[in-house]
């Protein structure tokens, strides 16, 4: 049975709203998640986790556990056809995890998942928020099944199209969707490509991200005019051969799964009213460029669950304030920088051998690939 009360009732169960519960209830704190799905995700998703990220994800303890499920990528490279452009290296940057982790987004959620169960919570499944209302105690949500959950404090961690973020009347600014289609596959694939690298092919016939999962297939995310709905082998192959790799063949064997989507950058205009908080999408959308959104909204989540932990225990809501008004500022911060990634990746057709020629030459200056592999593995956000 659902609790009728709790401290804190966190709305949506993806990698954000487990990461929150696990920090609340790993510091003694009650916390309720609710969910509007039946079970959990079984898709890969987002598949990147950076070094900062599993630093703050030691906090909860599943920093390392979480590492040992992944490809540790040590190198990320921008080429053109088999010349490298920018090679960007992680293997020295100053931190426990110098590498960019390879994982899919359902094997995260389940490590955040038994994380919460070990310590002693749960996920309410399938629970749809409809309602909120506001009180000098607290806050009262309610659900298409009827029930009220009282909460000192909710968490909106149900997604790009929350309910509770438009209830609680928090705006969500920006430039809307970008007019780019992009596709992405999961694919097995019989040589061609490295297993401990992610590349991404700056070709003239477009962009094409492959990288490695832990099963033994690969990610492909491409640009294309018209995406399908549900990409087969032979529509994987062409991509490959157009704008993959030249002196080696990429065969591909099989697509594990396929989707197809659009880009969308928005930002809260705040991420607090009264008692209810914004983490994750619910808070910012943004280009999958740099493997940015996931990452960013488990950071909010370790530091919101800090930051309310220490608002139950001591009343002091500085610490809640303080995450409102700096994670904002880091999520355009992310947001711009994927937005930069975006349009370089995408410059028309003609501009392309001059991008490619430019980019050759500023990766012969050390500071230049330091910089750029300080800002995807987020370590200047520290």
């Amino acid at each position: 049975m659902i609790p009728e009360q709790t401290e804190v009732l966190v709305v949506g169960a993806g990698p954000v709203g487990l990461a929150v519960a696990a920090s609340l209830a790993g510091q003694g704190r009650q916390v309720t998640v609710v969910d509007r799905q039946a079970v959990g995700a079984n898709t890969s998703r987002a598949a990147v986790v950076h070094p900062r990220t599993l630093e703050m994800l030691e906090q909860i303890g599943v920093g390392d556990r979480l590492a040992g499920l992944g490809i540790h990528a040590k190198q990320f490279n921008i080429a053109d056809g088999d010349r490298t452009l920018v090679p960007v290296r992680f293997d020295k940057l100053p931190t426990a995890y110098p590498y960019v982790l390879m994982v899919p987004q359902s094997t995260t959620e389940q490590v955040l998942l038994e994380r919460l169960e070990e310590l002693g919570g749960k996920v309410h499944r399938p629970y749809v928020a409809s309602g909120l209302r506001q009180t000098e105690e607290g806050a009262e949500v309610t659900l298409e099944s009827g029930e009220v959950i009282k909460a000192q404090y909710v968490v909106a961690a149900d997604g790009m199209h929350s309910k509770i973020r438009d209830l609680a009347g928090l705006g969500f600014s920006g430039d809307g969707t970008l007019p780019l289609n992009f596709t992405l596959a999961d694919v097995r694939v019989e040589d061609g490509l490295p297993r401990e690298e992610v590349l991404l092919y700056f070709s003239k016939a477009g962009i094409l991200v492959a990288a490695p999962l832990p099963d033994g297939s690969f990610r492909l995310v491409a640009k294309v005019d018209e995406a399908p709905e549900h990409p087969d082998v032979a529509y994987a192959q062409r991509l490959l051969n157009a704008r993959g790799p030249r002196s080696r063949t990429a065969r591909v064997t099989e697509v594990i799964w396929g989707s197809r989507f659009r880009i969308h950058e928005r930002v809260a205009d705040r991420y607090r009213e009264g008692r209810v908080v914004l983490a994750g999408d619910a808070a910012h959308t943004h280009s999958p460029a740099g493997g940015q959104g996931m990452n960013l909204g488990l950071r909010d989540a370790i530091t919101l669950g800090e930051a309310l932990a220490t608002a139950l225990t001591t009343g002091d809501e500085t610490n809640l304030n303080n995450y409102a008004t700096t994670s904002r500022e880091e999520a355009l911060r992310v947001v711009a920088l994927a937005h930069r990634l975006t349009r370089l990746a995408t410059v028309p057709a003609p501009l392309r051998p001059a991008r490619n020629a430019a980019l050759h030459l500023l990766s012969h200056i050390p500071t230049f690939r330091s910089r750029f592999a300080h800002q995807l593995a987020a370590i200047d956000h520290r």
